[in-house]
């Protein structure tokens, strides 16, 4: 149970994380390696790249072995504190 309330997960599982931003500058780089501070074994597998119609913004799709609320929780904080990211779902 996470100290926020129960959770409706059951660990571990795999939980995909959206993240997006814009196009360049070593986003999807970043990000990843952001997400490996909390999952090392993450496999290149694991994450899918898609850009936006225009070119502009870039959607990283990172499927995360998770094995406790809080480690995703530590996700979504780093992920959301990075100035390149726009949105993170």
């Amino acid at each position: 149970m996470s100290e926020q309330g129960p959770t409706l997960l059951e660990f571990p599982c795999d939980f995909p994380i959206k993240i997006m931003g814009r196009s360049g500058e070593d986003f999807d780089t970043e990000v990843i390696a952001l997400v490996r501070r909390h999952v090392p074994d993450l496999s290149e597998g694991a994450i899918s790249l898609r850009a936006s119609r225009g070119g502009n913004y870039l959607s990283v799709t990172v499927t995360v072995r998770a094995t406790s609320q809080e480690q995703l929780d530590a996700i979504y904080r780093d992920i959301t504190a990075c100035d390149k990211v726009v949105m993170a779902l």
